[in-house]
C-alpha cells in the first residue's frame, strides 16, 4: 500500500496517502498508526462496475470470503503504472507510461486491429517515468514494444548554472526512475575520491530539495569543464542508469512475455468481456424494472377496479391473487401494485411511470443493440476510455532525446605512480615509506613487521584474511608514515572485516602472472592462479574455509616445487607443489597433511633442499635438524616426526613455532608471563630429525612458551 501511494514510485498513484509514506531518499514510511490513507478517484476506475458482475470472483486464500479474479479496470493501469516482479521466482518489469498517451494507444488499436507497431508508436511513443528524467532516444524502445524485453536509456534532467566569477555547477532536478537521491549523491561523491583524475574539478556535493522541489547541487571550481564533468556522471554514477524491460504479465491464465500490440490486445479483449457482462446486468436489471412499470400502469389505469379487489380481500394473499387474475399479472407485479403509496395515484406520479417507461424501453432497445454489435460495443469502450483521459490525464514527465553520437572520453594523464613500500604490523598497522624501510620496518614501538611489500604509489595491494576473504586497496590508500609513526590501522581503511577476522598475507599482485599457494591451520592447501584475484570489487572470497579452520599463509608459487608443513604435536611432511590440483578462487582446496584430531599447522613453507628446520617447543626446547633428512612424500599423509616428544613432557607438549632456516636470523619468542626473549638461529643446535631437541629458553615457574616469530638479525 505505501508503494501506491508514493508519487515517485508510481506514475497514477493508486492510494491517498496522508502523513509520512516515505521519499525519493528512501526515508521509511511512517507507521500504519501515524497514517490515514484512501484510494484516489483514478482507483475508483479500476473498481468501477465491479458490483454489476463483470468479472469473476473467486475464493479468498482461507475460503472465508470471495474476492474479484482480475479487476475491471477501466483504464489499462499495466501500462500506466507498470509492474516490477508478479511472484516468487518470476520476474517482470514494465515501465509506466503517460494515461493519456495509454489511453490513445488502445483506442487506435481498437479503432483499427490491425493498425501496426508504428502507428501504435506515434501515439505512444516510450514509457512516462513518474520522476521525470530524459529517455535516450534509440531502437530499444521499439524493440522493448515489440519483443517484450530490451534495455532504456535513462538519465538525470540537469542543467548547468554559471556564476559571474566564472565558476560553475550542475544542478540535478529530475531523477532517474527509482533511483535513490541520497545513495545517489554518496556514488557521487564516492566515485569523485576513487577516480581523482576525472573528478578533480569537483569542489563540493550538497542538496538543496525542498518543498519547492528536487534540486542537487554538485559545486565545480573554476577551470572544471562541466559538460565533460556531466560526462562523466553519466559514465560512473547513476545520473545515468539502464532500466531493463521485460514485459511478462498473466495472460490466459499463463505468464507469457508480450509486446507492446499484444499487451493492448488483451487488455481491449478484457474490455469488451467487461462491458459485456455490465451490458447483461444492466438489460435484466432493466427488463425486471420495466415488468414490473406495466404491471403498476395497467392497475393505474383501472384503479378503482384494483382498489376495490384490495379492499374486498381478507388477505394479503387473497389481494394479490385477485390482482393476478383480474389485470393478468404474476406475482411480482401484484406485489409492486399492493406496495405501491398512495401517493402514486396522483396524475403527475402516473406521468413519471409513464416516461420512466418510455426511459427504460429505449434503453432495453440500447443495451439489446450493444449486445448484437461489435461495433456498438468497440465505441462504448472508446467513449468511456476518453471521459476517463479528459479527466484524469496529465502532461508527460519524461522528456524524449536524441542519442548522442560516441565519443571517447578523454582521461586525465595519470599522476606518475612513485615507488612505495608498505608494512603490515602483527597488529594491524599499515604504513607507507617511499623509501625501504629495512630493519627499521622490523619492529616500530613495539609492533612487529610482519609483511613489507615493494611497490609503487598505483599498485593494488592484496590483504588475505583468517577467514579466507581477499581486501583490495591502493597503495595510495595507505597514508605515509614519518619516522616512528605506527600508520593506519588496517580496521580502518578495509570495510567489511568481521570479529576476529585478521590478516595473514600481503601481496602486490601486479599482473596476476604466476600462482598462489593457500595454507589453512587445519591441514589445507590451495593452489590458484594470482590472475583470478585482479578484482574490481574491494572484498572478494579468497578461498573457501571450512567451519573451524583458518587460513594462516598465502605465498607466491616458488619454483622450489617442494611444500614443508609442521604440525604442533611434531608431525612435518614434505611433498610436490604439482600434487595440488589448480583450482578456481573461491574453492576450498585439498589436504596437505592427515592431522590427528587437535593437531594445527603451526608451518606451511615452500622449500629448497637445502637449509635446516628449526622448531621451538611450548617447554623452551628448540633444534635444527637438516632438511635433506625429511624426504618428499605423497601428499595427504601422515608425514614423519619432526621432533620427539617425551611422555612425562620434559621438553614440551607443543610446537608452537617452525622455521625454514637458510640464514641466520633472529628469532622472538613471547613467554606465557608476557616477557619477550630473543635469540639467533646460530644459537640452536643442530640434533637429528627423531629427537627432542635441546634448552633453549628455560622456563620454571609454571611458564611457557606461547608464540614466536621472525625478525631480521639487526632489528634488535
Amino acid at each position: 500500500m505505501v508503494r501506491m501511494a508514493q508519487g515517485f514510485n508510481m506514475r497514477a498513484p493508486l492510494v491517498d496517502g496522508h502523513g509520512n509514506f516515505g521519499s525519493v531518499d528512501g526515508d521509511p514510511a511512517a507507521a500504519m498508526r501515524y497514517t490515514e490513507a484512501r484510494l484516489t478517484p483514478i482507483a475508483l476506475e479500476l473498481l468501477r462496475d465491479i458490483e454489476k458482475e463483470t468479472v469473476a470472483f473467486g475464493l479468498n486464500f482461507d475460503d472465508s470470503t470471495t474476492e474479484p479474479v482480475v479487476l475491471p479496470g477501466r483504464y489499462p493501469n499495466l501500462l500506466v503504472n507498470g509492474a516490477s516482479g508478479i511472484a516468487v521466482g518470476l520476474a517482470t518489469n514494465i515501465p509506466p507510461h503517460n494515461l493519456g498517451e495509454a489511453v490513445d494507444a488502445v483506442i487506435a488499436r481498437l479503432d483499427d486491429p490491425s493498425c501496426p507497431l508504428d502507428d501504435v508508436m506515434e501515439r505512444l511513443p516510450c514509457p512516462d517515468f513518474p520522476t521525470g528524467g530524459e529517455l535516450v532516444d534509440n531502437a530499444e524502445i521499439r524493440r522493448a514494444y515489440e519483443t517484450g524485453r530490451g534495455r532504456l536509456t535513462l538519465r538525470a534532467r540537469t542543467k548547468i548554472e554559471r556564476d559571474r566569477n566564472g565558476k560553475s555547477r550542475i544542478v540535478v532536478f529530475e531523477l532517474p526512475y527509482q533511483v535513490n537521491k541520497a545513495a545517489l549523491l554518496e556514488k557521487v561523491l564516492k566515485a569523485s575520491e576513487e577516480k581523482k583524475a576525472l573528478f578533480s574539478g569537483i569542489s563540493d556535493i550538497r542538496d538543496e530539495s525542498d518543498r519547492e522541489g528536487m534540486r542537487a547541487v554538485i559545486e565545480l571550481r573554476k577551470d572544471a569543464d562541466p559538460e565533460l564533468t556531466l560526462q562523466y556522471l553519466y559514465k560512473y554514477t547513476d545520473l545515468q542508469v539502464t532500466f531493463g524491460v521485460n514485459m511478462v504479465a498473466i495472460a490466459d491464465g499463463k505468464p507469457r512475455t508480450l509486446g507492446l500490440l499484444e499487451l493492448i490486445d488483451h487488455y481491449i479483449a478484457h474490455q469488451r468481456r467487461v462491458v459485456r457482462n455490465r451490458t447483461l446486468y444492466d438489460l435484466s436489471a432493466a427488463k425486471r424494472r420495466a415488468h414490473i412499470l406495466a404491471g403498476l400502469m395497467a392497475a393505474l389505469d383501472d384503479i378503482d377496479r384494483a382498489i376495490a379487489i384490495i379492499r374486498g380481500a381478507q388477505k394479503v394473499d387473497e389481494a394479490r391473487t385477485g390482482l393476478m387474475d383480474a389485470f393478468s399479472l404474476d406475482r411480482d407485479q401484484a406485489q409492486a401494485i399492493l406496495d405501491m403509496r398512495l401517493q402514486r395515484l396522483t396524475g403527475l406520479e402516473r406521468l413519471n411511470l409513464s416516461n420512466e417507461y418510455r426511459k427504460l424501453t429505449a434503453s432495453i432497445k440500447r443495451l439489446e443493440g450493444i449486445l448484437k454489435s461489435e461495433k456498438r460495443l468497440a465505441r462504448v469502450i472508446r467513449q468511456e476510455l476518453l471521459e476517463i483521459r479528459e479527466k484524469h490525464a496529465d502532461a508527460r514527465r519524461t522528456r524524449l532525446i536524441a542519442p548522442e553520437a560516441p565519443r571517447r572520453l578523454p582521461e586525465k594523464p595519470k599522476a606518475a605512480a612513485e615507488k612505495a613500500w608498505v608494512t603490515l604490523s602483527r597488529q594491524g598497522f599499515l604504513r607507507r615509506t617511499s623509501s625501504d624501510p629495512g630493519a627499521k620496518a622490523a619492529e616500530v614501538n613495539g609492533d612487529a613487521a610482519m609483511e613489507t611489500v615493494a611497490c609503487t604509489s598505483a599498485d593494488q595491494l592484496h590483504v588475505f584474511t583468517t577467514l579466507g576473504n581477499v581486501f583490495v586497496l591502493t597503495c595510495a590508500q595507505i597514508p605515509e608514515a614519518k619516522g616512528r609513526e605506527r600508520g593506519a590501522s588496517i580496521f580502518g581503511l578495509i570495510q567489511g572485516l568481521q570479529k576476529g577476522e585478521r590478516p595473514v598475507a600481503m601481496l602486490s599482485l601486479g599482473k596476476g602472472e604466476g600462482e598462489l599457494l593457500f595454507f589453512t591451520r587445519g591441514g589445507v592447501v590451495k593452489r590458484t592462479a594470482a590472475s583470478a584475484y585482479l578484482l574490481r570489487k574491494t572484498r572478494a572470497q579468497a578461498m573457501n574455509v571450512r567451519e573451524g579452520d583458518e587460513l594462516i599463509s598465502v605465498q607466491p608459487k616458488g619454483e622450489d616445487g617442494v611444500v614443508l608443513m609442521v604440525t604442533a604435536r611434531g608431525m612435518s611432511i614434505r611433498f610436490l607443489t604439482d600434487e595440488v590440483p589448480s583450482t578456481g578462487r573461491a574453492t576450498a582446496g585439498v589436504r596437505g597433511i592427515a592431522l590427528e584430531k587437535g593437531d594445527t599447522v603451526v608451518l606451511a613453507a615452500q622449500t629448497a633442499d637445502e637449509g635446516e628446520v628449526l622448531v621451538l617447543t611450548d617447554g623452551g626446547y628448540a633444534k635444527r635438524s637438516l632438511i635433506f633428512d625429511y624426504e618428499p612424500q605423497k601428499r595427504n599423509g601422515k608425514g614423519q616426526k619432526t621432533i620427539d616428544f617425551k611422555k612425562n613432557g620434559v621438553n614440551g607438549r607443543s610446537v608452537v613455532a617452525a622455521f625454514h632456516v637458510t640464514v641466520p636470523f633472529t628469532v622472538e619468542a613471547q613467554l606465557s608471563d608476557g616477557t619477550a626473549e630473543r635469540f639467533n638461529t646460530d644459537e640452536v643446535p643442530i640434533r637429528k630429525r627423531f629427537s627432542k631437541g635441546s634448552v633453549l629458553l628455560p622456563v620454571t615457574g609454571g611458564r611457557a612458551v606461547t608464540a614466536a616469530h621472525a625478525v631480521p638479525a639487526n632489528g634488535d
